[in-house]
């Protein structure tokens, strides 16, 4: 017997009845992008290395620990199975000047790929939603994005405050981040025995990332650290007021956390996140913000971006730590069809049922009509259909609610099995 293959560690299968979780949240987000005018687009899942070196930034730890990369034996090609969205989103902007004609509103869904150690809601092959606006400089997108999370939430069950709350801050432009990195540094550099060897390794490359450290024994000195809020200029300050007076309006609660950063290399001014209590230390389900230099920094014309991700895995963990189910998923009737001689007539009828749009699951691979029976009520279908011999000589069909044991099974005619497939949908 040839030896059983697995799955990659840390890249898993999804299967019904899982899947229909998925098919669920998926839906909801196809919705949610049309109601506010977002485009879906599809990029490859391999991009050049350099593409994610550029813009994620080479002292990283998706850059120096989790990147999938490897050099194409074909021809050469350094390659890499993209870890986030966003970088890949960008290039396809730049290489086909999308932004030609305007600016974009745009969403995609798909898997992303990080080489870490595997834990519940945080896989090594991971799904995540991406949505961007391409070509806005304006606070009112960054706030439109930020509400959009908000409808989003509502839509799928979860509480604000309760489930979910907003964290916000602004990273500001690039002069006032460096004032603030040079004051990091002398911070730092000043508690330098407190420093683990992440710190360390950072401080002169990238000292911003020393602030979203998960060491407990470094908290008092990233604490009493500078803040970037003080060195925002009147347009930064401007911009965040800008976005914070939207919010306001709409009722939507938030929290400035003056530590929140982001972990590419490209965020500027607004930057955000959705947390959660549900899941334990690991609590972001959806982060964001703005990126107005990346467009530039990947070679196309300057343009200002504002866009969130969210994975998947982590949204569809939370939804089940806060008690909230889908909808139950299983076919509106069940054809229970005893022999060949009924066939042709059953498959017939079903396609004029389903052309009608009844979703209806065909019993195949003969068996008794108890045993079928026992099948249609597991389905989660709601009636029966029986096509005995006896019905179909008549032209007809029984149909059995099979969730309403009082009601009267009844008979149906054949020939107009669109017309009364319509009435059951709206029954």
């Amino acid at each position: 017997m040839a030896e059983q293959l697995r799955a990659v560690k840390g890249m898993n299968d999804i299967l019904p009845p899982d899947s229909a979780r998925w098919e669920w949240f998926e839906d909801r987000v196809r919705s949610l992008m049309a109601r506010y005018g977002y485009a879906n687009v599809r990029t490859p899942i391999v991009e050049p290395t350099a593409l994610f070196v550029r813009s994620i930034g080479e002292v990283t730890d998706i850059v120096e620990k989790e990147m999938y990369s490897f050099i194409d034996s074909m021809n050469g090609d350094a390659l890499t199975l993209r870890p986030e969205a966003t970088a890949g989103i960008v290039r396809a902007m730049i290489e086909h000047n999308a932004l030609y004609n305007g600016p974009l509103r745009i969403w995609t869904v798909g898997p992303m790929f990080r080489h870490e150690r595997p834990q519940k809601g945080r896989y090594r092959q991971f799904y995540q939603l991406d949505v961007e606006a391409l070509g806005f400089a304006g606070p009112d997108v960054d706030a439109e994005l930020i509400l959009m999370c908000r409808t989003l939430w509502r839509e799928l069950g979860l509480m604000e405050g309760r489930d979910v709350r907003l964290e916000l801050n602004s990273l500001g432009q690039l002069d006032e981040r460096r004032a603030h990195r040079d004051a990091l540094i002398a911070h730092f550099e000043h508690h330098s025995a407190l420093l683990d060897d992440d710190a360390k390794r950072r401080l002169h490359s990238n000292p911003l990332r020393i602030l979203d450290t998960k060491n407990p024994a470094m908290q008092p000195v990233v604490e009493s650290a500078p803040k970037l809020m003080d060195f925002l200029g009147e347009a930064s300050l401007a911009h965040l007021n800008a976005v914070r007076s939207v919010l306001d309006a709409a009722g939507l609660e938030y929290r400035i956390n003056p530590r929140l950063v982001r972990g590419m290399d490209y965020y500027n001014l607004t930057v955000f996140e959705w947390v959660t209590d549900r899941l334990g230390s690991q609590g972001t389900v959806c982060g964001g913000g703005r990126y107005d230099t990346l467009i530039e920094q990947l070679g196309g014309k300057p343009a200002p971006a504002v866009g969130w991700g969210m994975g998947i895995e982590r949204m569809l963990l939370l939804l089940e730590e806060a008690g909230v189910q889908p909808p139950p998923v299983g076919p509106l009737a069940y054809a229970v069809v005893p022999g060949e001689a009924v066939l042709s007539a059953a498959i017939s009828t079903l396609e004029a049922l389903r052309a009608a749009g009844v979703s209806v699951l065909m019993h195949a691979g003969g068996g008794s009509m108890k045993s079928q029976f026992k099948r249609a009520d597991s389905s989660g279908a709601r009636y029966a259909l029986i096509f005995g011999e006896d019905e179909v000589s008549r032209g007809e069909v029984s149909l059995k609610d099979l969730r309403d044991p009082a009601a009267a099974q009844r008979s149906l005619p054949l020939a107009t099995a669109a017309l009364w497939g319509a009435d059951l949908l709206n029954a």
